[in-house]
C-alpha cells in the first residue's frame, strides 16, 4: 500500500531547493522519515541557546519568525518552502535565535540523520547550503563556514587562468542525425541537406558503427566512385574513432590532429560499445578557440573599425556565458572580461585618435568610472568616463578643451557602437563637466569634497571609482594625491560620504518581502541595483577611503583589504566581498538572459532558490549600513 502522506511531502519538498536538487527515489525515501509539526500560533519551535534537535524544519504552511531571546524585533520571517534551524547541526552549535510560530504553522521536520548522506553526494545540495545556510544565522556568508559543509574542505583554487584560456570543456552537439548501414547514399545526402549538417552517425543495434561526412560525399560520390544508390556501409568510415564526453578544448584539438579528422564521435564511456552522446566538428572547436580570451584579446588589438569590435564583443558575451554555465569562480571571470573591456576601450580610443585632424596638444588620460572602473562591468551597461589633460596656459585652455571635447565625443560614439549605451546622466568626457584640465580637476573636486550637498556626493562618488584605460597615468596619480590630502583635511567629507551611502532604499519589507519599484517604466520590479548591489558598493568606497588607500577599487577586493585592517570587522567584510560577487554574478545572469543590463528583475520569473539566494544578502546590507551609520555617526548630521 502507498504511503501517501509521504507522497504529499515530497510533491511538496521537490518544488524548493535544496530538495528540487535530489533525485525522485532519493526525495521518496526521505520523505518516509519526516514528521509533520502542528505549531499554534506564538509557540515556540526552538529557543536561543537550546542544544540542536537532531531534525531541521522546512515551512509547509503558515510563518515562522526568527529574533533574540527576549527582543520583540523580528530579524527574519520564514515562510512556504523556507529551511530553517538547519545550521546548528552542521557547526555542532546551540541556536542563535528563537523560532516561533507567527501564526498557525504546519512544518515538516527532516532527520539530519536521512538528509546527511545525501547532502554530502550530491554537489548542488552542498553549493545551495553553503552559498545560503538557514534562516538562523546573521550572516549567511560566515567565513567560518564558507567553502565546506560537515567538515568537507572545497578546493577554492581549482580553477587556474591556464585552465580557462586551455582546458575549458567544450560544447558539442547532441542532436545526432542517424541512418541504417543498409540505406541509400541518396537518403543520406537529403537526411544531411534536410537537417543542415556536415555529417551522420550510422547506426547498429543503436550503437554507432560508421560516420558519413561532406568530404565522404564529395571523395566518393561526387567523383563517380560511388552511385547514388549505393548503401551508406560503402562510403562511411569504420571502424569509428570514439572519445568520451567532457573533454576539453585542448583535448578535441589534439584528438583532430592526431587522427586527422574533422568530426570526433563522443560516446557515454569512449568507446564505441556505447551509445553515442553527441559529435563534435571542427567549426566546433573554431567557435570554441574564438571565445578564447587570448584569441579575442589579439583580435581586438587588431581590429581598425569599429564594427569589427561589435563583432568581437559578441564573442567576449558568449565567453562570459561559459564561464558562468562552467561555474567558474566570479573574480577571476570579472577580472577577464574587465581586461577584455579595458583593450576594447583602449582599441576604441586609438581608432577615434586616428581620425582626429591633429595629434593631442598635450598629454591626457582617459578614466574609466563606475563599473568599468571598478572592474565589476561584466555586461554591456552606461558609460561613465572622464579625461583630464595636461596643463596649459589660460589663452590655451579653450581651444585644447575643444580638442578634447571633440575626442570624448568620437570615442563615446565609438563606445556606444560597439555596444556600450551612453550614460542617461551625461557622466561622459564629450560633456564639458567631464573633461578638464588637471589644474581644473583638482578644483572640482576640492569643491565637492569641501561642499558636500547631494550632487556633490553622488558626482565624487562616481568619481573616486576609476581607473586609468589609456594615458598618462601620472596625471590621474597626481589628481588622486591631491584628493586623498583634501579629504585628510577634511573628515567630515566621511561622514557627509557615509550619509550618502545610506540613501538607497530598503530591499525587503517588514515582511521579507521584496520592494518593488511603484510606478514608471519599471512598476513592479525589484531594482537590484538601488536596493542591494549600490549599498554594498558605497559602503565599501566610502570604508576604503577613510583607510587612506587609493589603490583598490574593486568592491570585493576592497572588503577583503578591509577585513585585514580590520580584524574585529573581519567576519562582516568577508561576508559583505561574497555578497557582492554573488550579486553581481546574479546581475549577470538576468542580464544574459533577458539581454539587458540586469538591473531590473521581474519577480515572477525567478524561481524558489534565486529568491532564498537573493534575500540572503539582505542581511548583509543591512548590518554594512549600520556600520557605517554607527562609525560615521550619520544620525548626528541630520539633526
Amino acid at each position: 500500500m502507498k504511503n501517501t502522506i509521504s507522497e504529499r511531502i515530497a510533491d511538496f519538498l521537490k518544488n524548493y531547493p535544496p530538495f528540487n536538487a535530489m533525485e525522485p527515489k532519493q526525495l521518496e525515501q526521505l520523505a518516509l522519515e519526516v514528521t509533520i509539526i502542528h505549531k499554534e500560533t506564538n509557540t515556540v519551535v526552538f529557543s536561543q541557546n537550546e542544544s540542536p534537535h537532531s531534525h531541521f524544519y522546512v515551512v509547509n504552511k503558515g510563518a515562522v519568525s526568527l529574533s533574540k531571546a527576549g527582543s520583540s524585533q523580528i530579524l527574519d520571517i520564514c515562510d512556504e518552502g523556507d529551511v530553517f534551524g538547519l545550521r546548528p547541526l552542521l557547526a555542532n552549535e546551540s541556536y542563535k535565535l528563537e523560532a516561533k510560530a507567527y501564526e498557525e504553522t504546519i512544518l515538516y521536520a527532516i532527520p539530519i540523520s536521512d538528509f546527511k548522506p545525501l547532502a554530502l553526494e550530491n554537489k548542488r545540495i552542498g553549493n545551495f547550503l553553503i552559498e545560503s545556510f538557514a534562516s538562523n544565522t546573521g550572516n549567511p556568508y560566515s567565513i567560518k563556514h564558507r567553502g565546506k559543509l560537515y567538515g568537507e574542505s572545497g578546493d577554492s583554487n581549482q580553477y587556474s587562468s591556464d585552465k580557462i584560456l586551455d582546458l575549458q570543456p567544450i560544447k558539442y552537439s547532441t542532436d545526432l542525425i542517424t541512418c541504417k548501414k543498409g540505406t541509400k547514399i541518396k537518403t543520406v545526402a537529403d537526411k544531411m541537406t534536410k537537417h543542415n549538417i556536415s555529417c551522420i552517425l550510422v547506426m547498429k543495434d543503436e550503437l554507432p558503427v560508421g560516420i558519413i561526412t561532406d568530404k565522404d560525399l564529395r571523395k566518393k560520390v561526387a567523383t563517380g566512385l560511388f552511385p547514388i544508390t549505393a548503401t551508406a556501409k560503402s562510403i562511411m568510415t569504420s571502424p569509428l574513432i570514439t572519445y568520451p564526453k567532457g573533454l576539453t578544448l585542448a583535448q578535441s584539438q589534439m584528438a583532430m590532429m592526431k587522427s586527422d579528422i574533422s568530426h570526433l564521435v563522443l560516446t557515454e564511456d569512449g568507446t564505441s560499445d556505447t551509445k553515442a552522446v553527441g559529435i563534435l566538428s571542427k567549426h566546433d572547436i573554431m567557435v570554441a578557440v574564438g571565445n578564447n580570451p587570448a584569441v579575442l584579446l589579439r583580435a581586438i588589438k587588431r581590429a581598425t573599425k569599429y564594427k569589427r569590435l561589435r563583432n568581437i564583443r559578441h564573442g567576449i558575451m558568449n565567453l562570459l556565458r561559459g564561464y558562468l554555465e562552467q561555474n567558474i569562480p566570479l573574480g577571476l571571470v570579472a577580472k577577464i572580461i574587465s581586461e577584455l573591456n579595458d583593450a576594447s576601450t583602449k582599441q576604441v580610443i586609438k581608432i577615434a585618435l586616428s581620425k582626429m585632424e591633429t595629434e593631442p596638444p598635450v598629454p591626457f588620460t582617459w578614466l574609466s568610472m563606475g563599473s568599468q572602473g571598478r572592474g565589476e562591468q561584466l555586461l554591456n551597461t552606461d558609460q561613465d568616463n572622464a579625461i583630464i589633460f595636461a596643463d596649459v596656459p589660460k589663452e590655451q585652455l579653450e581651444g585644447t578643451q575643444n580638442y578634447f571635447l571633440t575626442l570624448g565625443e568620437r570615442i563615446s560614439k565609438g563606445l556606444n557602437t560597439i555596444g556600450f549605451e551612453y550614460c542617461p546622466a551625461d557622466m561622459m568626457a564629450s560633456n564639458p563637466a567631464w573633461c578638464h584640465s588637471l589644474s581644473e580637476w583638482k578644483k572640482v573636486t576640492r569643491h565637492w569634497i569641501h561642499n558636500p550637498g547631494p550632487d556633490e556626493i553622488l558626482l565624487s562618488s562616481i568619481f573616486f571609482d576609476y581607473n586609468v584605460t589609456f594615458g598618462e597615468k601620472s596625471l590621474a596619480d597626481e589628481l588622486s594625491q591631491d584628493i586623498f590630502d583634501s579629504v585628510q583635511g577634511y573628515p567630515q567629507f566621511f561622514t557627509h560620504l557615509a550619509s550618502g551611502a545610506l540613501q538607497n532604499p530598503s530591499p525587503s519589507g517588514f515582511f521579507r518581502d521584496f520592494l518593488v519599484e511603484q510606478d514608471g517604466e519599471h512598476k513592479d520590479f525589484f531594482d537590484l541595483k538601488l536596493r542591494v548591489l549600490m549599498p554594498i558598493i558605497d559602503a565599501a568606497r566610502v570604508l576604503i577611503l577613510s583607510h587612506s588607500i587609493k589603490s583598490i577599487n574593486n568592491t570585493a577586493e576592497r572588503y577583503e583589504k578591509l577585513a585585514e585592517l580590520e580584524p574585529n570587522n573581519k567576519e562582516l567584510y568577508l561576508a559583505c566581498s561574497y555578497a557582492s560577487k554573488a550579486l553581481l554574478k546574479f546581475r549577470t545572469r538576468q542580464g544574459l538572459l533577458h539581454n539587458d543590463s540586469g538591473r531590473f528583475i521581474a519577480l515572477d520569473k525567478l524561481n524558489k532558490e534565486e529568491k532564498i539566494k537573493l534575500k540572503r544578502t539582505f542581511k548583509t546590507v543591512k548590518e554594512i549600513q549600520s556600520l557605517l551609520e554607527i562609525r560615521f555617526q550619520v544620525k548626528n548630521l541630520l539633526r
